[in-house]
């Protein structure tokens, strides 16, 4: 009886061909939309003041909507000036937001402010006061007390 043995190349090409198959090749799915929720919070209605928003994202193919985490995207502060996806940066933009999307108002700032979450697009080398810029991204406004 002969046994016959894959070369060693042949492991790594087979495990590649059957993730195309089972994964799809270049499959396509693609963020389209992203929603948070609330759309709108008062902190003072909130334990701590802290807002937990959650982020619903829209894709190109199934299965969609689903709900989206850290690992789908990012968070940040946006300012009611700058409703184009564009994170505030270095500058002082009223709140803060962990990258779980728990956000609450920074102290001493009375006012409204924009949660953004969304795919960054990838830059070189921004500007030292600039935030990321969101390619897809959704918004919400936290009001400070």
């Amino acid at each position: 009886m002969t046994t016959t043995r894959l070369p060693m190349f042949a492991v790594p090409s087979l495990f590649l061909i059957a993730s195309f198959v089972l994964f799809g090749c270049g499959s396509g799915r693609q963020l389209q939309t992203v929603t948070l929720s609330p759309l709108n919070a008062d902190a003072q209605s909130f334990p701590n003041g802290q807002v937990q928003f959650t982020a619903t994202g829209t894709f190109s193919q199934p299965p969609s909507p689903v709900q989206l985490t850290s690992n789908d995207i990012s968070w940040c502060m946006g300012g009611l000036g700058n409703p184009g996806g564009q994170c505030v940066g270095n500058a002082n933009p009223g709140g803060t937001v962990t990258q779980n999307g728990l956000a609450q108002c920074n102290p001493m700032f009375t006012g409204t402010t924009t949660v953004l979450a969304g795919v960054a697009i990838p830059v070189g080398n921004p500007m030292p006061d600039s935030g990321a810029q969101f390619k897809v991204f959704g918004s919400a406004t936290l009001t400070c007390p």
